[in-house]
């Protein structure tokens, strides 16, 4: 089986952002985004999705943190898509119910080409550190789409915003782990229409 890696760069005049993303990894990471918070969530979506991730980001953190974590996003999206090439053989489908703490989370994801985001959670506090959870929102939008992801993400239970947070990360990962591997019973690409 190939190893199944993308490296990205992406340079605008908010951000400069370098990241490489293995798929078939150990959860392997090297991230700097420049806000503790973010770099910890995507240390756990690393280590519980058993991907291998670098990440080096410059942002214009002065203003504040949007663009840092959006066009993270946007560059990992961009590196799913890339990884998994032209999908045969995945399963596409993926789900899990994290549980953490007081903190229940679902996610659901289908690896489709379709971009679209249903995301169900309120949170009651502007910011956990330095990262406002409205960006939580903006953060898997923005790599749904640049994936050609259908990702769902719900909020069953939860009252700590950082268990709630944390709890999304690490079932995208387990959900995104369980759509990117491989079933032997798939020999060309899981779809009616011949292409993904």
């Amino acid at each position: 089986m190939e190893n199944r890696t993308a490296s990205i760069t992406r340079t605008t005049k908010e951000t400069d952002i370098a990241l490489t993303l293995g798929i078939d990894g150990s959860g392997r990471t090297d991230i700097q985004t420049g806000i503790g918070f973010f770099d910890h969530m995507l240390n756990s979506f690393a280590r519980h999705g058993f991907f291998d991730l670098d990440c080096k980001v410059k942002g214009d953190l002065y203003v504040d943190c949007h663009h840092t974590i959006e066009d993270t996003g946007i560059v990992l999206g961009e590196a799913i898509k890339k990884s998994l090439g032209d999908k045969k053989g995945i399963r596409r489908y993926g789900s899990f119910l994290l549980p953490m703490d007081e903190a229940l989370v679902m996610c659901a994801l289908d690896l489709s080409g379709r971009p679209y985001l249903v995301f169900d959670a309120e949170f009651t506090t502007d910011r956990v550190g330095y990262f406002d959870t409205e960006m939580v929102k903006e953060f898997f939008y923005a790599v749904s789409y640049s994936a050609g992801m259908n990702l769902h993400i719900r909020q069953m239970s939860g009252s700590n915003n950082h268990h709630i947070i944390e709890a999304m990360f690490k079932a995208f990962a387990k959900a995104l782990d369980e759509a990117t591997g491989h079933d032997a019973r798939i020999t060309d690409v899981l779809s009616t229409k011949g292409s993904l």
